[in-house]
């Protein structure tokens, strides 16, 4: 059975899909949901059960101008349903939805000083070639990972960095068998 946030984020999608406001309603969703988090406040009174539906739907039209009457109805139908706290998680289905649809892949370059734009922008179209789609690359500085590069290219994490082949040294020296130091008992074979 699906979560309530993957359904509400489906129908959400669908419907923006069909009006051909796909991009719109991920950026007007997007806002509002960065909105919310950055204002315990507002996110209280959207998410409390002490104010009623209607409160919270004046609380909208004062909050939000111009937005598409798409994006603003799905709004008042969380807010009817009693489903405004999962925004956030809405959020994450549409733009994973909307990313599948557009075909985009996120990736994320991380090394341990700052890559040239260049160099980035090299890795995000070898990437792209091989997989079809096209990438939205992001560079992270993380001295801790020592030299090399760390991918996370969607879900999937290719770590060719210092770190990680010390780490995997480190597990390798540790398991490995080390030789007896005891003499060895001579077998019959030696004897004869």
């Amino acid at each position: 059975m699906e979560e309530a946030a993957q359904v509400y984020a489906r129908a959400l999608f669908e419907v923006a899909s069909d009006r051909s406001v796909l991009e719109r309603v991920r950026d007007e969703l997007a806002q509002f949901a960065d909105t919310l988090a950055a204002d315990r406040q507002m996110e209280v009174f959207f998410f409390s059960p002490h104010f009623s539906t209607a409160e919270k739907k004046d609380g909208l039209a004062r909050l939000i101008e111009d937005a598409d009457q798409t994006f603003m109805s799905f709004l008042e139908t969380l807010v009817e349903r009693h489903r405004m706290p999962e925004v956030f998680r809405i959020r994450e289905r549409y733009n994973a939805l909307y990313d599948a649809e557009m075909k985009l892949l996120p990736v994320e370059v991380t090394s341990a000083v700052e890559l040239d734009e260049e160099t980035v922008r090299a890795i995000g179209e070898s990437i792209g070639r091989g997989t079809g789609n096209k990438v939205q690359v992001t560079s992270v500085v993380d001295p801790d990972i020592l030299g090399g590069v760390s991918l996370r290219v969607g879900n999937v994490i290719l770590d060719a960095s210092i770190r990680n082949k010390l780490n995997l040294l480190r597990k390798q020296v540790r398991h490995a068998q080390l030789p007896s130091l005891t003499p060895k008992e001579p077998s019959h074979a030696d004897q004869a």
